[in-house]
């Protein structure tokens, strides 16, 4: 189990952590969200006593990481699969780490293994894909069998198969116990892997729930309406007590909430208004996400 207490980083006059606290619990994978500069990576060098916090602390199984006496056999991480000496062989790297942690020399291959390199076990590692890295960084995480696991954004360069690949394996290893904890940007990933949420803006606490309820905040659930006779719909809909707005920049939709499809359907039969289209959108973690941090991203793209 992974606890953060009034965890604080600052960098001179910038907070890039903010008294943040958050428990990332076993037996579940536990996706780790914010914008760009939230403080997420940050976060995860803290943890694991790369960078010295300010303030507030962080435990691994009820003790600071860095006392744990073989790191790899507690907590196994992947930060940033390019530190990797470039000369060196997959198995010359992984040798060295087990010898280090007092980890069994079968260990090296049986990860190897596991992540597909066992043919280029041999090979240097600077010569490897990004895909490569990233595989030869998970294997450096399962290493130890540590009943910890910390992935910081592990699909990056991979392709279809092994991004189906490592969601199995996040979730079989939360299946046998562990705790998981997964960093990334992309919203799909997370709504096919992650149970749980920790979701940050600005260095600060902005969630820690499981995934459905946060995706359930966003208040763009509703029902989706084409109609060539939008000023009609939404009177009548907002006289029974709906709330109407166009959906996007399409003319011929309307976004409702506060009404059922059957309902809004009905009133449309009996003013006889046409429908075309009566779509209920269900809840989107992308839409929630968006919402609840949209005060906390400091890098704002112009719009096209």
């Amino acid at each position: 189990m992974i606890e953060v207490s009034e965890l604080t980083k600052r960098y001179g006059g910038r907070t890039a952590v903010d008294h943040l606290s958050f428990t990332v619990r076993p037996g579940r994978v536990t996706g780790f969200l914010g914008p760009n500069g939230a403080g997420k990576s940050t976060t995860l060098r803290l943890i694991l006593g790369l960078d010295a916090p300010t303030g507030g602390g962080a435990t691994v199984d009820g003790v600071p990481f860095h006392r744990h006496p073989r790191g790899l056999r507690h907590v196994g991480a992947l930060l940033d699969a390019g530190q990797i000496h470039g000369g060196r062989s997959a198995t010359a790297h992984l040798s060295a780490l087990a010898r280090s942690n007092g980890i069994p020399r079968r260990r090296v291959d049986e990860v190897l293994h596991a992540v597909g390199l066992a043919e280029a076990a041999n090979r240097r590692v600077g010569g490897f894909s990004l895909g490569m890295k990233q595989r030869l960084g998970v294997a450096t995480a399962l290493l130890g069998d540590p009943p910890v696991l910390m992935f910081d954004e592990p699909i990056n360069g991979l392709d279809p198969e092994g991004v189906r690949w490592i969601r199995r394996l996040l979730r079989r290893l939360a299946a046998e116990g562990r705790t998981v904890f997964l960093s990334s940007h992309l919203m799909s990933e997370m709504e096919n892997t992650a149970d749980h949420l920790v979701v940050i803006g600005r260095g600060r606490l902005i969630a820690a729930e499981p995934l459905g309820d946060f995706a359930a905040r966003s208040t763009r659930r509703g029902v989706v309406v084409a109609t060539p006779q939008t000023a009609e719909l939404a009177a009548v809909l907002t006289a029974a007590g709906a709330s109407v707005e166009p959906e996007g920049p399409e003319t011929g939709k309307l976004a409702v909430t506060g009404l059922p499809a059957d309902r809004i359907g009905a009133l449309a039969f009996e003013n006889r208004i046409r429908v075309d289209e009566l779509t209920t959108r269900t809840a989107s973690l992308e839409a929630a996400f968006m919402e609840l941090t949209a005060d906390s991203t400091e890098y704002l793209a112009g719009q096209p």
